[in-house]
């Protein structure tokens, strides 16, 4: 790979933590779209990366047939050569193909912190990142490590499916929100448009995190609690309103800062929080319809986390920050506090995992003591 292109030729050396599913379809529609990626993932999957390349299932999106690689609707398409990438199992190997333009963050809310212990050494070679991993948190604590100059607002809305290491499948087309605010922004949306990524600048980072946040919320610890699928807790007419009163405690929340509900690139957030003001019979049926696609037919991500054994969360990251900032701000958040501490305590082993499991009474019974105590 040359030396830094400093965005000078429109290409941009990007530095991608993971190769996720996000890291995977992001870093590899830009490698695909010319730009040059250098992957940082584990020691034990960058040998088979290396070998066989990254896997990009685009197929659903008409618009690549007739832009890559000249093999025209075939998966073979979508195969991003070992020969147009670079992976590396550490941060000082990646570090020699910099100096970097852009860095990708999209791990897990609950990796953020170890990843950035291993980054702060090297803070003065690291380059601005876009944070799109979920949650409102990951961006102050990218700042806390690097530096404010550093960080970038993002979201992902598109749903991507995960086959293994570097092989994704793309599942609902939507895009990418970036924040404006960095002398970036505006270079790395028209990057992405050109990769077919469908970004879309935003005015305010703060509320399209919070927006963002808001669609990840919906039957996703009820799903892990219960050991139910999101169709099935809508089914019910009091787990569907449980669902209805803890995104009011989201959007109080968000009122109480002064942020706004944005519409996201592909997704009517909007219309999500209209929703809530709804007859339960009439909004009942809409929101069970977004729930399903937002997946793109996944299980939440919740209840893969849960019951992978891997005994870490993002609740804490998404309904935990509800409630607090319910704290700070003076707002109650009574059912995402039950939920974010039921599922902990599942997560941490402190209540046997089937203690839930199909069983909604037992839970719905556990918010109206909640409430009774309050």
């Amino acid at each position: 790979m040359a030396e830094s292109s400093n965005y000078s030729n429109g290409k941009f050396k990007v530095l991608t933590f993971g190769a996720g599913a996000i890291g995977t379809y992001i870093g590899g529609s830009l490698a695909l779209a010319g730009h040059q990626v250098v992957f940082l993932e584990r020691v034990a999957k960058v040998e088979e990366l290396r070998v066989r390349g990254l896997r990009l299932d685009l197929t659903l999106d008409e618009r690549r047939k007739h832009a890559l690689s000249g093999v025209e609707g075939t998966k073979e398409a979508f195969r991003v050569d070992p020969s147009s990438f670079v992976i590396v199992p550490s941060l000082e190997e990646a570090l020699r193909y910099g100096p970097f333009d852009a860095g990708l963050f999209a791990l897990k809310s609950f990796d953020t912190r170890a990843a950035l212990d291993n980054v702060k050494p090297f803070a003065d070679k690291i380059p601005p990142i876009l944070c799109l991993s979920n949650g409102v948190s990951n961006e102050d604590t990218i700042a806390d490590a690097l530096g404010k100059d550093k960080v970038i607002y993002g979201t992902v809305t598109t749903a991507v499916g995960r086959r293994g290491a570097g092989d994704i499948v793309l599942e609902k087309l939507r895009g990418v929100g970036i924040a404006k605010g960095h002398i970036l922004s505006e270079k790395l949306v028209a990057a992405f448009d050109k990769a077919y990524l469908n970004a879309k600048l935003f005015e305010d980072a703060a509320s399209m995190k919070w927006s963002k946040m808001l669609t990840n919320l919906i039957a996703n610890p009820t799903s892990a609690i219960l050991d139910m699928a999101p169709a099935e807790i809508f089914a019910n007419k009091d787990l569907y309103k449980l669902e209805i009163d803890m995104l009011k405690e989201c959007l109080a929340v968000m009122k109480a800062q002064g942020l706004n509900v944005l519409d996201l690139p592909g997704t009517p957030v909007r219309a999500l929080a209209f929703a809530t003001k709804l007859p339960l019979w009439l909004s009942r049926p809409l929101l069970s319809r977004a729930a399903g696609a937002g997946r793109g037919g996944k299980m939440p991500s919740f209840h893969i986390d849960l019951h992978s054994g891997r005994g870490k969360s993002e609740v804490e990251y998404l309904h935990g920050e509800v409630v607090c900032a319910g704290e700070k701000f003076g707002v109650p958040t009574p059912v995402n506090k039950v939920l974010t501490e039921t599922l902990l305590a599942l997560v941490n082993k402190r209540i046997p995992l089937d203690e839930f499991a199909r069983k909604p009474e037992k839970l719905l019974e556990k918010f109206k003591r909640a409430q009774a105590a309050a």
